[in-house]
């Protein structure tokens, strides 16, 4: 039954406090915890108020969150990291919603990310400095300066090697490599437009980077190799993706390096959405990346809007949300499923194997769970909202994010003060 509900299969992770646990708890356990994030019913999930920041929260991410592979369902705790204009990084404890560290004040923040693997909180400012902070106890381990008032980060690892892409607001793309942050590269990617758009394939080959900002320009592709180890006198071995005025893009989650475009067709007017296969053709003297369509299909989104989010479920299902709506699509451009239950625009949505939340400007945020339908195969349905909070003192929220067993969402608040809330569910 475990198998055929998770595909799950490791006994060892289900160890707690040197006791092993049956086949049968564990099914029970989580099959009880499943039904408490379906329903969502008060009495099946906390929630908490996380406050501290003195002003607006630019992003969110978990440091150690429950992974849906191997969920904690016994003693689980799980940290999350928030970062602020207010100069400062805090981590939370989202299931006590207890403050654990906050960094010195610094300059503004304008992004951070998180390497789980590594318990590694990476943070960028408005002067564009670079810091990377440990996770467990938010001392500072290394900084670099981009000069950029905009930065986009990406980090990865390859086999064991530690490395953190920048995109800047000049339209270059920047590499960093190990704990000390080592200037590994630079190559300019969108002259004098920031890069906004900055994914790693699956298989870790290629690196895509575009604008967002002119519909004239092509994403590139960059075989990541020739950023992290470049070779002397010659440029990064990279290729225009054949389509522009790029609005979202993301890459497959189980091909090596399948990645699908929304971008403008036919003037600016309409939206079209390109999946592509990246590859490399060896010859004896030379070698080119391949960006060969596989699909291409017209996007009738009833709402013009600065935010489209993409994301991507499997092999066949992606995820789009803008304005108020949100569609599930399949790779052939089948509409699987539409929604539009949010009275403002959504501001943010979190996809994982579970779930998607949309987090919208109406405060409140959309829990929809995916099933298996017989005739249509991978679908959401909707289940319900979660409230966050008065409009008399806030605006709506901003961010979202979620691992297995918690959601955790930012919320602007009216004067000038964001807060956390973060909503725990319990097996």
């Amino acid at each position: 039954m475990c198998l055929q509900r998770w595909s799950f299969c490791n006994l060892a992770v289900m160890r707690s406090e040197q006791v092993w646990h049956s086949w049968k708890r564990y099914f029970l356990r989580r099959a009880h915890l499943e039904m408490k994030m379906t329903e969502g019913r008060s009495g099946g999930y906390t929630c908490k108020s996380l406050r501290g920041h003195t002003g607006r929260v630019v992003g969110l991410v978990y440091l150690q969150g429950n992974s849906a592979q191997h969920p904690g369902i016994w003693n689980n705790s799980t940290t999350v990291c928030s970062a602020s204009t207010d100069g400062t990084v805090r981590a939370w404890d989202v299931q006590n919603g207890e403050l654990l560290w906050c960094s010195p004040v610094q300059s503004p923040l304008t992004g951070i990310l998180s390497d789980e693997q590594h318990e590694v909180v990476i943070t960028a400012d408005s002067t564009g400095l670079i810091k990377t902070w440990k996770g467990q106890t938010g001392q500072e381990v290394a900084s670099y300066s981009t000069a950029s008032p905009h930065c986009t980060l990406l980090q990865y690892n390859i086999n064991n090697d530690w490395f953190l892409t920048v995109g800047t607001s000049q339209g270059s793309v920047c590499t960093l490599a190990d704990s000390a942050l080592t200037n590994k590269s630079s190559t300019m990617v969108c002259d004098t437009f920031k890069v906004n758009i900055l994914l790693v394939s699956p298989d870790k080959k290629w690196i895509v980077a575009g604008t967002k900002d002119n519909d004239d320009i092509s994403p590139k592709v960059i075989y990541t190799e020739s950023l992290i180890s470049p070779t002397m006198d010659e440029d990064p071995l990279c290729q225009f993706v054949p389509v522009s005025g790029c609005q979202a893009a993301v890459f497959i989650p189980t091909q090596p390096a399948r990645l699908a475009i929304i971008h403008c067709s036919e003037g600016q007017r309409n939206k079209a959405l390109t999946v592509f296969d990246v590859n490399i053709k060896k010859t004896k003297y030379k070698s080119e990346i391949q960006v060969q369509q596989v699909e291409s299909f017209p996007l009738t989104l009833n709402t013009w809007s600065p935010n489209i989010f993409l994301e991507a479920r499997d092999s066949n299902c992606l995820v789009l949300a803008a304005g108020q709506e949100l569609w599930v699509y399949s790779l052939k451009g089948a509409l699987l499923a539409s929604f539009k239950e949010h009275i403002m625009p959504i501001s943010s949505i979190c996809v994982d194997s579970f779930r998607v939340v949309t987090a919208s400007q109406d405060l409140s945020l959309r829990v929809l769970t995916w099933k298996n339908d017989r005739d249509h195969g991978l679908t959401l349905e909707s289940r319900y909202h979660l409230l966050g909070g008065s409009h008399t003192m806030s605006r709506g929220f901003t961010h979202v994010t979620c691992d297995y067993s918690s959601i955790v969402a930012s919320v602007e608040g009216k004067d000038g003060k964001d807060v956390l809330k973060a909503y725990s569910f319990t097996s």
